[in-house]
């Protein structure tokens, strides 16, 4: 089984932008506040948003399940207040629930939460319990900085995030650390403000000690962990300097995936990342969409690239396709475990 751990729903219809339109006008007091009602996908409208798009691409390119969650650049927390946040989130959970339920063994849940600049990580509780209790979702994206590229939030090792880490805990799920849009024009949304996230989320980690508080606790660095593989001596360095563990003390908590796009970025990645920490993922009709003129295949067929690196062992390359998810999603294992997969 080959377990693609990050898909986003960007090719939604496109009457999900449309309602967020007339929600983020209302926000700025250019209209009234759209019914939540007023929003009518059919789950045909569904079936063909993710047939021709990523199902095609799942059986092309050889893969059987994705880890699937709302567009990330949709998330958006900036934007409005928590109201605004809540109501999104919840739209945006049950179209992604409905997905997995119209194509049950191709796709699982990862949910969104309604975070919002400022406001207390404790009230997406409700909206987390609801996904995981109602949705099935086997994880939640976790956003490091709601305030869209300000960078506002404390760092991912302060207390104020306790209640959704002991939350995470109790259900066994993990996070992805995953930002949003960027509203700083400094910041390049995919090319700069998520690879920047990336980097900054391992770095805090490093810093602090949180995983001596929730031992269990599970984090997914996407984007191959930003620069993290590719400076890993720097993080070597800094630890000793801080006086804190190598970083490889980390992998047991926090794992990176497979979404970099050409096969040197692989090979490095596959080299200095054991490989019991790094989860296959592609990230499909996200941020890269283009033909490579120089291989003739999609940037983001990342499968390509895990089957030609030289690193992997076919021990090692079945862990990072499957093996290692099921022990990142034990919800997703369990009910694999009990269709007979």
């Amino acid at each position: 089984m080959i377990i693609d751990c990050h898909g986003h729903f960007t090719t939604a219809p496109p009457q999900l932008a449309e309602w967020r339109d007339r929600q983020i006008a209302a926000s700025e007091g250019r209209g009234p506040v759209p019914d939540p009602a007023e929003l009518v996908i059919t789950d045909d409208d569904l079936r063909a948003a993710i047939e021709g798009n990523q199902l095609r691409l799942m059986d092309e390119r050889g893969s059987d399940l994705t880890i699937f969650s709302p567009r990330a650049s949709f998330m958006a927390h900036h934007v409005g207040d928590f109201a605004v946040s809540s109501v999104w989130a919840r739209i945006c959970n049950d179209l992604v629930h409905r997905v997995a339920g119209l194509h049950p063994g191709r796709f699982a849940m990862g949910a969104m939460l309604p975070q919002s600049p400022g406001v207390d990580p404790a009230t997406c509780l409700p909206e987390l319990t609801r996904a995981v209790e109602e949705l099935d979702a086997v994880t939640v994206n976790l956003n490091p900085d709601p305030s869209g590229g300000r960078w506002t939030a404390p760092p991912l090792t302060d207390r104020s995030w306790y209640p959704l880490y002991e939350a995470m805990v109790a259900y066994d799920i993990p996070a992805m650390i995953h930002v949003s849009t960027s509203c700083n024009p400094a910041f390049h949304t995919t090319g700069a403000h998520y690879l920047n996230a990336d980097t900054t989320a391992f770095m805090q980690l490093l810093q602090g000690d949180l995983f001596a508080d929730f031992p269990t606790l599970r984090f997914v660095v996407p984007h191959g962990g930003g620069a993290v593989p590719y400076h890993w001596g720097r993080f070597r360095g800094l630890a000793m300097a801080l006086g804190r563990p190598d970083p490889e003390a980390l992998l047991d908590n926090v794992f990176f995936d497979t979404c970099v796009y050409h096969q040197p970025g692989i090979d490095l990645l596959t080299r200095v990342v054991p490989s019991r920490s790094v989860l296959f993922a592609s990230e499909m009709i996200g941020a890269v969409r283009d033909i490579d003129p120089r291989t003739g295949h999609h940037f983001d067929d990342t499968k390509r690239y895990v089957d030609a690196t030289p690193h992997l062992s076919d021990e090692e390359r079945a862990a990072v396709y499957s093996g290692n998810a099921l022990r990142v999603y034990p919800r997703l294992a369990a009910r694999l475990a009990a269709a007979g997969r």
